[in-house]
């Protein structure tokens, strides 16, 4: 039995480059195939083909790759925390610069701060002084409709 060291270098190179792929972008992908490799590692020193070796790599990379990526997103999902926009949604506001989509124009002041504002509907004018509902956000902006409420 001869360990097939051309083949078993290739192997390293692949692991080697598969674990740096990781490194770089922590999207739990390369890692399996960095696994697989190690398998490929141990077929090439035992001294199997190279058909094999591929074919281990794959089928352990695989396997992996169904079973462990699902529950170590899981492990390593980060909360993300809700930004100042997240909070303003469905909250009411304040109408300080007149909502006009065709002068695009329009401020809304909520939470002490002053947001750009745009009507749901596109044809909408809200006056300034009127009580508005934030229903999305847009880039920057705020999506309001009036306050049903109010009228």
């Amino acid at each position: 039995m001869s360990i097939q060291l051309p083949t078993v270098y290739l192997w390293l190179v692949v692991l080697i480059a598969c674990l740096v792929i990781e490194a770089c972008t922590t999207q739990l992908l390369t890692i399996w195939l960095a696994v697989g490799s190690i398998g490929a590692i141990v077929a090439a020193a035992l001294g199997l083909n190279e058909a094999v070796q591929l074919g281990i790599c794959l089928a352990l990379s695989f396997i992996l790759l169904l079973l462990l990526r699902p529950m170590a997103r899981s492990i390593l999902h980060t909360s993300q925390d809700r930004t100042n926009a997240d909070r303003i949604i469905d909250q009411t506001a304040i109408v300080i610069q007149t909502i006009d989509e065709k002068n695009s124009s329009g401020q809304i002041k909520l939470m002490g701060q002053v947001w750009t504002a745009r009507a749901m509907q596109n044809d909408e004018i809200i006056s300034e002084g009127e009580v508005v509902v934030v229903r999305s956000i847009s880039g920057v902006k705020a999506i309001v409709e009036r306050n049903k409420v109010d009228q």
